[in-house]
């Protein structure tokens, strides 16, 4: 373009060039780190895909609030049930309800694929992404090649099946993830930029660290993390601004936890959730930290010792930005003291241990990728040739761990649906009960389809039940059951029946006949029981037990195999999952 200024010469400027190339210079500069994002979370997504729809039936025990709440009946895990706080992930509930209010979850298929399904784990899919953006923005700030160590990152993570497994259970451990690792890439950054005094990230800490409070119970923890990382740069000359920092942070994180919990006490009646009450955490002791030593285990003790000589090598002075990792490995060493806590769960697979294989990969990759590079041609080899070796026999294990799992997933929310949702409503179907209830032990599928009114034999989303479990009072609970609820259907299998000892009370053949048994391996009665008074007549009865031979017996068979080969189990059971259904409904 020419321009001409009067009475001067015209002068040759051309900014139309200039500006299209600085778009064009920003999107070739931001292309690698969106390469690198997009290939991390595709690798994960690929190692997910082995798993197919499997979801937990604990996560079904959300999908039915996300349901309920959604529909205006409250946070209760059955329309017209009392309100109780079986699941204990607040804010994963919030993403799932919104889900459905806006018709992308409980509704139906999208693309022929079941949204109770694909939401969970799209859902999934995205925090994932969001793992890998705030682990990219961490690298951004130490290298030039950020998009080197998203890679590493992001493959690493692919690479764990318990990360994998669990993110995408339907279970909240994707976004638990996310918060932790925005939580530690914050005070990285704030560290590394000599802001971690300033009030915005005071408040953000506080806001992050409220935000896993609420997604899982342990998160609580989290709201250490910024006091614990301004206390380790204490100087003399900060320390009345450090202490009104750290006091910030603890209102922030204070006011958003102390709201919900002072809902929950209101609404529920209690300060802690029903499934906190009833699975019974003890205090720690000092024995209890050594279970640190199972992640070490699988992730591999030679992979282990040879990535924390790397992190030693990087604290000891060899990268520049050894304070910011300093920072980095307080929130690792929260999520491996919440692990070590938190009594060993039965699903398996290191359910509780998410945070640490993100931020252990984080840390990992952050610290090799500075290592290798600053150091010399040799010791490069030697480290990267000590690497690969170290890494062999972990990724055996891992293959062997992910097609393990692939074969035989945790207790499938679709079995659940199937065995006792949709088969109990058979039942109350042949007696003609438009109204009736049943005991059982497993909550998750059975919430999503069951017309009949469910007692938890769990404790999860019955308080009074909650209470006898966590006093550890068998007898207790056994007059509840028979005196009080009544129930007119009870279904009995190992989960507990040496200690609540149902199945031998005289109570049950007394006021129940056995449709269906499946006997306990430790030698108790086991199966299905329906109350004496609640059967018409010995025909109908005769009906039921016809019925649970026919249909029941091999449901029964392929939940109790060693791999769950029921069609759909582990891909999904119907478009649909409702109160009401029967095998026969689904045609």
């Amino acid at each position: 373009m020419t321009l001409t200024v009067s009475g001067t010469d015209s002068i040759d400027v051309a900014p139309e060039k200039t500006d299209e190339r600085k778009p064009r210079a920003r999107w070739r500069t931001s292309m690698p780190a969106w390469l690198s994002v997009a290939a991390g979370t595709a690798l994960i997504a690929l190692h997910a895909s082995r798993y197919g729809g499997w979801m937990v039936d604990d996560a079904a025990i959300t999908f039915a609030y996300a349901r309920n709440l959604s529909e205006g009946l409250g946070p209760v895990v059955q329309p017209g049930a009392v309100p109780v706080e079986a699941y204990s992930d607040p804010t994963w509930l919030a993403l799932l309800a919104a889900g459905r209010l806006l018709g992308l979850f409980d509704h139906g298929t999208i693309f022929g694929l079941p949204d109770y399904i694909l939401f969970p784990k799209m859902l999934a899919l995205l925090c994932c992404a969001g793992i890998l953006a705030a682990g990219h923005l961490a690298a951004r700030r130490v290298t030039k090649r950020a998009w080197v160590v998203t890679s590493l990152f992001g493959a690493t993570l692919a690479a764990i099946p318990s990360f994998v497994i669990w993110c995408f259970s339907g279970l909240e451990n994707s976004l638990y993830a996310l918060v932790v690792v925005s939580l530690a890439v914050l005070l990285f950054r704030a560290v590394l930029d000599d802001r971690l005094l300033a009030a915005r990230v005071a408040l953000a800490a506080g806001g992050l660290a409220a935000f896993a409070a609420l997604t899982r119970p342990e998160g609580l923890s989290y709201g250490a993390a910024y006091p614990v990382v301004v206390l380790i740069w204490l100087r003399r000359s900060t320390i009345r601004e450090s202490l009104r920092r750290i006091g910030l942070s603890v209102a922030a994180f204070a006011v958003l936890t102390g709201a919900y919990f002072c809902w929950r006490y209101f609404e529920f009646g209690r300060l802690l959730s029903n499934p906190t009450v009833a699975k019974g955490q003890d205090a720690p002791g000092i024995a209890t930290f050594t279970r640190t030593g199972d992640l070490v285990g699988y992730a591999g003790a030679l992979a282990v010792l040879v990535l924390a000589s790397v992190i030693g090598l990087a604290l000891a002075g060899a990268v520049q930005w050894r304070r910011g990792l300093i920072a980095l490995l307080v929130p690792l060493a929260i999520a491996l003291a919440a692990y070590a806590v938190l009594r060993p769960d039965w699903m398996g697979s290191y359910r509780f241990a998410t945070p640490v294989w993100a931020l252990g990969a984080l840390i990992s990759a952050l610290a090799v990728t500075e290592v290798l590079r600053q150091a010399r041609v040799r010791t490069r080899t030697l480290l990267a040739a000590a690497l690969a070796v170290a890494l062999i026999p972990s990724a055996v294990s891992f293959a062997d761990q992910s097609e393990r799992f692939r074969a035989a997933p945790t207790f499938p929310a679709c079995a659940v649906a199937d065995r006792y949702g949709r088969t109990f409503n058979a039942y109350a179907d042949l007696i003609g009960a438009r109204q009736a209830s049943l005991l059982l032990a497993d909550l998750g599928g059975s919430s999503m389809t069951s017309r009949l009114h469910l007692v938890d034999l769990g404790g999860l989303a019955d308080s009074k039940i909650a209470d006898y479990i966590h006093d550890n009072n068998p007898a207790g609970l056994r007059d509840y059951v028979y005196d009080e609820v009544k129930p007119t259907f009870i279904t009995i299998h190992t989960h507990g029946t040496e200690w609540h000892r149902l199945s031998v009370d005289p109570r049950m053949a007394r006021d129940y006949d056995q449709i269906f048994d499946s006997p306990d391996p430790m030698g108790f009665p086991g199966g299905d029981w329906v109350r004496k008074d609640a059967v018409p007549d010995s025909a109908v009865l005769d009906e039921l037990r016809a019925y649970a031979q026919r249909n029941t017996a091999r449901v029964d068979r392929a939940m109790n195999m060693p791999t769950l080969t029921a069609p759909g189990w582990t891909n999904n059971c119907g478009p649909t999952l409702r109160p009401g259904q029967t095998h026969l409904s689904l045609g």
